[in-house]
């Protein structure tokens, strides 16, 4: 079943190559969509696939990668559009 998580991922998430390794991922996990940095020093991210890969997307989040301290993801669910392509980091 293809799901749509809308992301805000807070804590110490830039500058820590957050971004890069979510696009890496969601390339394998087969997942769609964006990621970008906000003013706020926040993450966000739009996910769209299968649940269990959007799931694995959500679970990435919530760790990062290494040197990233993650305190806060916020997840809403959309409907999926099927607007995306690929996955890209949004600048």
């Amino acid at each position: 079943m293809k799901v749509r998580a809308h992301l805000f991922i807070s804590g110490f998430v830039q500058g820590v190559f957050f971004r890069h390794e979510t696009r890496l991922r969601a390339i394998r996990n087969n997942v769609t969509g964006w990621v970008r940095n906000l003013p706020d020093g926040r993450v966000e991210a739009v996910f769209e696939g299968e649940k269990e890969n959007v799931d694995a997307m959500i679970a990435f989040c919530r760790r990062g990668p290494p040197g990233a301290v993650v305190m806060k993801v916020e997840v809403k669910w959309e409907d999926p559009t099927g607007e995306f392509k690929d996955f890209r980091i949004k600048y």
